[in-house]
């Protein structure tokens, strides 16, 4: 089947099933007292080379939502592109477990937060008027929801920003494997170097079954996240298992070489695609694939049993996702079929 919805239509990868098969055998401490989590810390913070706290989630919802409550109250303001996934794919779930805070849409071309949009927005006077929400953080997603990545400099110039105004950077990292794959950047220049205070590390979409880990480069802030955590529904009796998972993706690499396989596949895709004089809408910078399509095209897909994401439909908008199990045969596959529609 050419099934490019989405990285979340993979299974696990041996690996991490490895993994959690290793884990399943005998009996551990409960609620994150074993043995795979009590190595999580020592375990970023050497792939980070900084002093991290780490705490292991099963969603990216969670991890978004759980991460920035701890950085806003009720009456905070948060800022995020327009098209970030916690402002149009979360129900919400930001507002519910912060108390209310506001998540303020700012735009941005290929999925990045304007900075100039962000100064503008900044410099309405909200801070310390009681009628408006209090500027508190700003949001951004590596990679974006449009599959560009955010170079070092560019988070750099959006936590210059957060540090005159006194707020938080937090980055959602979903697809982070990806984007450091793709720009074969340390994880530290993408990440707390260029003034990102908290990550979402998503595993999920990278071959694990239902892992992600929420790191707090500023320990202080990490604080009460242990009752956010339990509040939330987030502490797992039988931790270990996704804590397994986060500790099998960094041994030897595993991260980046499922993370650089899907990124391949998707510049192989896009560039075929392209080769047949159809229009991607953004840089294929990771592992997800943007591009307009005719009607007649998008029907002759679907009838060689294609499966894709119609992005924005109206304008004939479609989105391709390469997980880390794509094949150059599943390309090779879809690329045909396009041809042939």
């Amino acid at each position: 089947m050419m099934d490019f919805r989405s990285d979340n239509v993979a299974g696990m990868a041996p690996e991490i099933l490895a993994a959690i098969q290793a884990a399943n055998q005998g009996n551990a401490s409960s609620y994150g007292a074993d043995e795979y989590s009590a190595q999580l810390d020592a375990a970023f913070s050497k792939l980070f080379d900084t002093p991290c706290r780490v705490f292991p989630v099963a969603t990216g919802t969670a991890a978004n939502a759980l991460a920035l409550d701890a950085l806003s109250p009720g009456h905070g303001a948060i800022y995020c592109h327009e098209q970030s996934h916690i402002a149009v794919d979360e129900c919400n779930a930001v507002e519910f477990f912060t108390a209310g805070a506001r998540l303020v849409p700012l735009p941005g071309g290929g999925g990045k937060i304007d900075p100039q949009a962000l100064q503008a927005h900044l410099a309405q006077g909200w801070r310390g008027v009681q009628h408006h929400p209090q500027p508190r953080a700003i949001s951004i997603a590596q990679a974006t929801e449009c599959g560009t990545v955010y170079a070092p400099a560019e988070i750099a110039a959006l936590s210059a920003i957060a540090r005159q105004h006194g707020l938080l950077l937090h980055m959602d990292g979903a697809r982070f494997a990806n984007a450091v794959a793709a720009g074969n950047h340390h994880a530290a220049d993408l990440s707390w170097r260029a003034g990102v205070d908290v990550l979402g590390f998503g595993a999920t979409k990278n071959g694990a079954l239902a892992a992600e880990a929420v790191i707090f480069f500023k320990p202080e802030l990490a604080d009460a996240f242990i009752y956010r955590r339990k509040r939330g529904g987030h502490l797992f009796s039988k931790m270990r298992f996704l804590s397994a998972q986060l500790l099998a993706m960094l041994e030897d690499g595993l991260w980046l070489r499922l993370a650089g396989n899907a990124n391949a596949r998707a510049k192989q895709l896009a560039d075929g695609l392209a080769g047949q004089g159809l229009r991607l809408a953004y840089p294929v910078e990771a592992n997800e694939v943007f591009v307009y399509l005719p009607d007649r095209q998008v029907q002759g897909l679907k009838a060689h049993g294609a499966l894709f994401h119609p992005w924005d439909e109206a304008a004939g908008l479609y989105r391709f996702v390469c997980g880390f199990d794509k094949s150059d045969a599943d390309v090779a596959a879809l690329l045909r079929a396009a041809s042939d529609a």
